[in-house]
């Protein structure tokens, strides 16, 4: 008998108390929860590797953008600066700013290629457009062609920039009735989210490629 209770397992370890116990199953989930981020972190960097190896060998022009920033020619620094926010903390890609287009083609051109090839037109409401006509009309040409295509419809985002922002006095008049992106809004997030959404791209994304369909033919 002595022998058999000697081979016996230890008894457990007591219990921490109650308080310890909230702390230590909050740290875990903290853990997990910083876990999950990581995986997620690691998937999306292959997933990327891949789609680059990919995109090398594709055709410019056979991209569909989910936006283009319009913007005048002194701030495609801030342009970039949005483009790399709107890609890599939003996961809204591809996106393209309009100093990316191709050179030596006529701005006309450049213009109607960067509207017809993006699911959302960003005009950059900097102090910087109103110094540039080209700018305002840049806004025309892109609410028209939302007016003229149904599937364009709220395609047009005003964005205002924490940097250099046109005050909203000066807004012409037609961007004024557009509800614009303020990048200093608490609410800045939550907007971008609610705007860029998958399923609207998608649908422009077949619509632009029924059309590009229908010209060849």
């Amino acid at each position: 008998m002595g022998n058999n209770n000697s081979k016996r397992n230890p008894p457990p370890p007591p219990n921490n108390t109650e308080k310890g116990t909230n702390v230590s199953a909050g740290q875990r989930d903290f853990k997990q929860n910083h876990e999950l981020c990581g995986l997620s972190l690691d998937i999306e960097g292959i997933s990327t590797k891949v789609s680059e190896i990919h995109s090398s060998d594709e055709d410019p022009e056979d991209v569909f953008y989910k936006f283009v920033i319009l913007h005048a020619q002194n701030d495609a620094d801030e342009a970039s600066r949005l483009q790399h926010l709107l890609q890599n903390n939003f996961c809204i890609k591809p996106g393209i700013i309009f100093a990316e287009m191709p050179s030596g083609r006529h701005f006309l051109q450049n213009l109607n290629d960067a509207v017809n090839r993006s699911a959302w037109t960003i005009i950059l409401l900097t102090e910087h457009f109103l110094s540039e006509a080209w700018c305002e009309f840049q806004s025309y040409a892109s609410l028209m062609n939302a007016l003229n295509k149904q599937h364009k419809y709220n395609s047009v985002i005003p964005l205002r920039p924490l940097n250099n922002p046109l005050p909203r006095e000066k807004t012409p008049c037609v961007l004024q009735a557009i509800n614009a992106l303020e990048e200093d809004s608490p609410g800045f997030a939550k907007q971008v989210e609610k705007i860029f959404q998958e399923s609207k791209y998608r649908q422009q994304q077949a619509m632009w490629k029924k059309e590009r369909t229908n010209e060849t033919h």
